[in-house]
């Protein structure tokens, strides 16, 4: 037998490739708070048959990403308390996280992915690009995550990433909130460079109170004007 030949790697199963797409498009808001989600008319939208959708609502039913209504499913709408639990999370992991993935930048091209993704932003910024720049900020992200040495951990922040996805499309359409994620995502990646994890990791938390805020003025906001599109009451 020649041991030198090495399997070939099988592609992801279709239910799981269901599962990213529909998950990627709730993260990044083209399927939208409210909005069903059935088997019949997504199985058709996709070109596969029910049963890989099937699992893939189920699997982002049991993250919480969508909930049971009726014969369907519906993305909810964060209530107050969802995104407080969702950044409690984010608080307690992601400093640690990075803070851990620091140690395994062994060189600068470790951090290649990081340095592209903040170059992409930058010129996303100059031209007030919001799509390109959230795709800029989410690959930035995804970088940093890669070097996290903790597969459980991991897989932990995997489990959220789609809410964060969804909430920074809230966020980063404001220019301000580019401008502050930016001066972040520079930060970080400082740090990163410098190998130093206990600056990595404040300037990370620093992130995420920046993020919070503007998230929680972003809803205000919705608030606002979902009041305002009311009817006046009948006299």
């Amino acid at each position: 037998m020649n041991t030198s030949i090495k399997p070939l790697e099988r592609p992801a199963g279709l239910a799981d490739r269901v599962y990213h797409q529909l998950r990627d498009n709730i993260g990044s808001h083209q399927i939208r708070p409210g909005e069903r989600l059935q088997e019949v008319s997504l199985a058709a939208q996709l070109g596969v048959s029910r049963t890989p959708v099937r699992e893939a609502l189920a699997r982002l039913e049991s993250e919480g990403m969508i909930v049971v209504e009726g014969r369907g499913f519906v993305v909810p709408e964060l209530a107050d308390a969802d995104i407080e639990e969702i950044y409690q999370l984010r608080f307690l992991l992601e400093p640690a996280a990075a803070s851990s993935a620091v140690a395994e930048v062994g060189s600068a091209a470790d951090l290649a992915s990081m340095s592209s993704a903040i170059e992409d932003a930058v010129a996303a910024e100059k031209i007030g690009d919001f799509r390109a720049f959230l795709e800029a900020n989410s690959r930035f992200h995804n970088a940093w995550r890669a070097l996290i040495p903790n597969r459980r951990l991991s897989r932990l922040l995997d489990q959220y990433v789609g809410h964060v996805r969804f909430l920074r499309v809230l966020t980063l359409g404001d220019a301000g909130a580019r401008k502050i994620a930016l001066t972040g995502m520079k930060n970080i990646h400082a740090a990163f460079k410098k190998r130093d994890a206990e600056a990595a990791a404040a300037a990370m938390i620093k992130h995420l109170e920046a993020a919070k805020q503007f998230l929680i003025e972003a809803i205000e906001q919705i608030d606002k004007e979902k009041q305002d599109e009311q009817p006046p009451p009948a006299p």
